[in-house]
């Protein structure tokens, strides 16, 4: 009798890992900034199509890399759960903190206990505030780690070489013009460039009003990075 094919835990999650970060890695990255007049999110995508960035819920945004049927189910099912508890409850009980924990825990087990393989994807959870100590920045790992992070966040392939380049040129006073180019500035690094209608830029305003979701245009993008 043969013996069963055996390996640890350890090890399988160790393939596990590898397999989900190698398939983000060949994604490209984006970056969320927070700035006194809102909160800024850039992502390289050259589609006219599919959408990395797009709208949860009234002051809440969702954006994801790696592979987009993965991560565009998670969105659906965001706002889906999102608006079932405005409709429940109150519109002022949806929260970005809620459904990043949703998020972290649906990631977490499809990562630990189910299907042949995890999910490709992390995904940014951003609620705007009153102020920008009040902002939130949910960025949620494959394997469903939750960080809460400050400043501003990066998501995706070469992550640890964007922040470096983002720690030194980010500043918490900076315009949107500012912000945009700083983030294109990271995601670009010195040895190439990107044109503007290969980049999706959305921001969540901080105007008081209960939508506060909205894209920049192409030419506006344009003339933000002469």
């Amino acid at each position: 009798m043969s013996m069963p094919f055996y390996v640890s835990p350890e090890q399988m999650m160790k393939d596990r890992a590898d397999y989900a970060r190698k398939g983000i890695a060949r994604g490209r990255a984006l970056v969320a900034l927070q700035t006194p007049s809102c909160i800024v999110i850039v992502a390289e995508n050259p589609s006219t199509t599919l959408r990395k960035v797009s709208e949860i819920y009234d002051r809440i945004a969702f954006a994801g890399v790696g592979k987009y049927n993965e991560f565009d189910q998670l969105r659906v099912a965001g706002v889906r759960a999102a608006e079932l508890r405005g409709y429940q409850y109150s519109r002022n009980d949806v929260d970005a903190r809620s459904l990043a924990n949703q998020y972290a825990q649906v990631l977490g087990d499809v990562f630990s206990t189910s299907g042949p393989k995890p999910l490709e994807v992390e995904l940014l959870v951003a609620e705007v505030g009153d102020t920008q100590e009040h902002d939130r920045l949910f960025h949620i790992l494959y394997d469903g780690t939750l960080l809460d992070e400050r400043r501003f966040s990066v998501l995706g392939g070469d992550a640890e070489g964007i922040s470096k380049r983002l720690e030194s040129t980010y500043r918490d006073d900076l315009d949107l013009a500012t912000a945009i180019k700083v983030a294109v500035s990271a995601l670009t690094g010195p040895e190439r460039s990107v044109a503007a209608d290969d980049l999706e830029i959305a921001t969540l305003v901080r105007n008081g009003r209960r939508r506060s979701f909205s894209r920049i245009s192409d030419e506006a993008v344009a003339a933000a990075l002469r």
